[in-house]
């Protein structure tokens, strides 16, 4: 074998899957058809390709292999060190704005408020980095145990002539190379990708790589051609084994045909590229540059006024920058990081879900469309009957007997180790109808057992013969299987098989799995049975089964709707097995006229642009393989919906990383859980609703903090700024501001704490720029008007001079009445009108402080003096007032914004 082969996926028989037969590891063009098309490699022509043939590897060869491939292992996923996740938190958007913001304050000498700011970033970047910390070492402790040997044919050197005959031995698994002959069985999990040579009875979990928990049939085939595929996508080819299955029955033997990160495995197991900007990052991206330009046009703004109108120049600097400050709400990395962290502990803490990524937390509050496979979520991984029909489609309950006499003697005869999932469901729904126990002979009837031949994936059907009571010297044979093979073998005239296989077909669209079952009277004999003997048999009936519902899917189904996420199917599944688990559900499939099932084939033929067309009223897509799973997603999501994508097998990764949110379960494999976002307890809808009921109650806190600050900083400012043209004398004090804005921070803190009200969780949250800049506009201009009527009260309370005492007497007044506005716009504009215990305790606490500082023992040493009574009273009525225009303001904004009652703190 030249060492310019490497072997990939031409090697497993298949074209590659770049679109083209040539093999993308190598540039090796595989075999062409006639027609020019990718031809697949045949059993021999693999083996030619890898340069062995069956009896395996020499030592020296192996040896050589090795040198030259590397070890069968793939990358470890370490995880960031919390220094490296401290540092990453700076890089937040709104860290970095405070930050700048802390560096511009110390360069004009404002230590205070430098001090302050820079402890904020400091706090937010410890609170952040500890959560993903600790949501780290919870993944760690869930990685999976893989195996250390496996069984493999090597011949011996011995005086420069090979051993003709190999041998298995027990070998380490990162010692294995391509072209080694291997040995499955019971219990093996597969250690490369390999191709069966031989098989007998092989069955499959490919549950890590496919997320589907009933074992796949495996069997080997020469020339692999359209019709051996069992699904869509590599993964439902019957002669290939992949590395992280596991046997679940029978034996075979395979060659290696690739290892280490060449595999199915080892490929997802290497990071993806960059992740596109999530809804978080996007909000974040939106506010940040909303700030950054108010704080950049602020103190140009302040130094031209000051200098036109006051004829002041650069002393005026750090008063410019102090109204820049003034505006940012520098408690907001502090707040968002410890709403998302509360809310992702309590989700840990009550419903055993690890948030992996804090922001996802916000992200999974702003979902509205959310992608779900059928299997495991809206249906079990395992089948029910539904019903039995005689020829005719009508009713018949001696079919299901005679398919669970079929299912219990196979089972009994065969010496299985358990029934399938059909035969399962079959002797199940049997129990039931005839009243049988545990232990019993659910199929018999006093039936005496003669021989079986189980199931094949080759004949598809399997075959019981028993001696029925009262029938000495008679066996009756009872066949069960694939509707096709069972009436080939039936005495029927090609019109009535013609009639039954449309009949069969027509169950089948409707999304139903059906079994023929026929039987046949034979005379007893001694010798075996053979699949020879499963001819001219009676036709009995049909067997339909279809999935068992999900007990909690159609009650979170129905809170998903009410919550405004709408829900998309995306499955690898028969459309008309995917549209009657819909059905069952009662989940619409479109629009009326427009709903219908999108196949793969379709979405094939359509662009980006189309796929999100034709996404916005489809709910299911039938025939997906991973590569469809992700562009769907990815199409919807920039079609400007928040997307969540559930799923738990290494197919799924692409629809993973495609989505704003991925979540799995914690039965995943290592590498999906380390791919996703959030990680549930198990693969149940409920465990989502809880996730993004947190979400949406975290995100609400954040939106209510942020348009209750932003609007009160702005009037604020517009204050400070009249205030600084209007006075011959600061407004206010440094070193009053900076106790201002300590008492605004603390306070603010409890928004962390909220529980915002049941609106909240009535439509989809995320931080829209626009929006808030149209309501901190709007209330912030109340705000400022608050504001200019305490300057007017402050005149006519003190009779304003140039004096210093009075200078004193106005920075004490606006101290208080900033202190009380704060706490009425608290109590006003957060999300729910009942509760808020932490924000009420806090606008209570800044209330107090605002009118009791000036009198305390503080007050002096801050310039603050006591103020008349005089003006008790009058702000008393400008406070009225105000409260009365934020409750206007308040609900008018609400009908023409939030329509069907949602909070404005939710959306805007």
């Amino acid at each position: 074998m030249s060492e310019s082969v490497v072997p990939g996926p031409a090697a497993w028989g298949a074209p590659a899957e770049t679109g083209t037969d040539t093999d993308a590891d190598t540039g090796t063009a595989g075999h062409r058809d006639p027609r020019g098309r990718a031809s697949p490699l045949t059993s021999l022509q693999v083996l030619r390709r890898l340069d062995r043939g069956p009896r395996g590897l020499t030592d020296a060869q192996a040896e050589e292999r090795l040198l030259r491939y590397g070890e069968n292992a793939v990358p470890e996923w370490s995880t960031a060190s919390w220094p490296r996740l401290f540092v990453r938190s700076l890089r937040d958007p709104f860290t970095a704005v405070l930050l700048c913001l802390g560096l511009v304050s110390a360069t004009v000498a404002a230590w205070g408020t430098a001090c302050v700011i820079l402890s904020l970033v400091a706090v937010s970047c410890l609170l952040r980095s500890s959560g993903e910390h600790r949501a780290d070492r919870s993944m760690a402790a869930l990685r999976d145990l893989v195996a250390t040997t496996a069984t493999v044919l090597r011949r011996t050197d011995s005086g420069g002539e090979s051993d003709p005959q190999p041998r298995p031995r027990e070998i380490p698994v990162d010692q294995l190379v391509p072209g080694d002959v291997i040995r499955l069985g019971p219990g093996d999990l597969v250690p490369a990708d390999v191709r069966l040579l031989r098989a007998s009875g092989l069955t499959v979990h490919q549950a890590p790589l496919t997320g589907e928990s009933a074992p796949v049939a495996k069997y080997a085939v020469d020339a692999p051609g359209e019709g051996s595929a069992e699904g869509p996508g590599v993964f439902g080819r019957p002669h290939l084994c992949f590395q992280g299955s596991s046997v679940a029955s029978g034996s075979g033997t395979a060659v290696v045909v690739a290892t280490g990160t060449r595999t199915r495995w080892g490929t997802a197991r290497s990071r993806p590229g960059r992740r596109p900007a999530s809804a978080f990052d996007r909000s974040v991206h939106g506010i940040s540059w909303v700030l950054i330009r108010f704080m950049l046009l602020t103190p140009p703004l302040v130094l031209m006024a000051n200098a036109a109108l006051r004829g002041r120049g650069l002393e005026t600097l750090p008063f410019a920058v102090a109204v820049a400050v003034g505006l940012t709400p520098e408690m907001l990395p502090v707040i968002v990081t410890t709403a998302l962290a509360r809310g992702a502990s309590l989700l840990a803490r009550h419903h055993s879900v690890i948030v992996k990524r804090l922001p996802a937390l916000h992200d999974l509050g702003a979902v509205d469309v959310l992608f779900l496979d059928k299997t495991g979520t809206l249906t079990q991984d395992r089948p029910v009957l539904d019903r039995t029909t005689d020829a005719h489609g009508a009713p018949d309950p001696d079919v299901l007997h005679w398919a669970a006499v079929n299912a219990w003697w196979t089972l009994q005869l065969a010496d299985l180790p358990a029934p399938d999932a059909l035969d399962e469901a079959i002797l199940d729904a049997a129990e039931a109808a005839e009243g049988a126990t545990e232990g019993e002979d659910i199929g018999g009837h006093g039936y005496e057992g003669v021989a079986a031949l189980p199931f094949d994936p080759v004949r598809r059907l399997s075959t019981a013969v028993v001696r029925r009571p009262g029938r000495l010297g008679t066996h009756t044979l009872v066949v069960k299987g694939a509707v096709a093979d069972v009436l080939q073998r039936c005495a029927l005239d090609d019109a009535e098989r013609a009639r039954l296989t449309a009949l069969a077909a027509r169950e089948a669209e409707s999304g139903l799995r059906l079994l023929a079952v026929a039987t046949a009277e034979r005379p007893a004999r001694r010798r075996d049975y053979t699949p020879a003997d499963e001819r001219g048999l009676d036709f009995r009936g049909f067997v339909a089964l279809r999935d068992a519902l999900a007990p909690t899917a159609a009650d979170a189904l129905e809170v998903f709707a009410a919550r405004g996420v709408t829900v998309r199917i995306l499955t690898g599944d028969h459309p008309g097995t995917a549209a009657r688990a819909c059905q069952d559900l009662g989940i619409p499939l479109g629009p009326p006229g427009e709903g219908e099932v999108v196949t793969a084939d379709r979405v094939d033929g359509l662009t980006d642009a189309e796929l999100a067309e034709v996404a916005r009223h489809t709910t299911v897509f039938a025939r997906c393989t991973p590569e469809h799973k992700a562009r769907v997603v990815a199409a919807v999501r920039a079609d400007g919906h928040t997307t969540g994508f559930l799923g738990d097998g290494v197919n799924d990764l692409p629809a993973l990383h495609a989505a704003d949110v991925g979540i799995c379960p914690r039965d995943a494999v290592d590498v999906v859980r380390e791919s996703s976002d959030v990680v549930l307890a198990k693969k149940d809808l409920t465990a989502i609703d809880h996730a993004i009921s947190a979400g949406r109650h975290s995100s609400g806190n954040i939106a209510t903090y942020l348009r209750i600050t932003l609007s009160s900083n702005l009037g604020n400012v517009i204050a400070m700024l009249v205030a600084g043209l209007l006075l011959p004398f600061l407004p206010m004090l440094p070193a009053q501001v900076l106790v201002q804005n300590l008492c605004f921070d603390a306070a603010q803190l409890a928004f962390a704490y909220d529980r915002p009200g049941p609106e909240a969780l009535r439509r989809p949250t995320e931080l829209r720029s626009r929006a808030f800049l149209r309501f901190i506009t709007g209330f912030g201009l109340i705000n400022a008007t608050a504001d200019l009527a305490t300057f007017a009260v402050l005149a006519l309370a003190l009779r304003t001079t140039a004096d210093g005492t009075t200078q004193a007497a106005f920075h004490s007044g606006w101290f208080t009445e900033n202190l009380l506005t704060q706490a009425l716009v608290m109590l006003l504009l957060r999300t729910s009108r009942t509760g808020g215990g932490p924000v009420r305790w806090a606008a209570a606490g800044l209330a107090v402080t605002g009118l009791l500082l000036p009198l305390s023992p503080l007050g002096p040493a801050l310039g603050m003096p006591a103020l008349p009574a005089l003006y008790y009273v009058l702000l008393a009525l400008v406070l009225a007032l105000y409260a009365a225009g934020l409750a206007v303001a308040r609900g008018r904004h609400e009908r023409r914004h939030v329509p069907d009652g949602a909070s404005v703190a939710v959306q805007p």
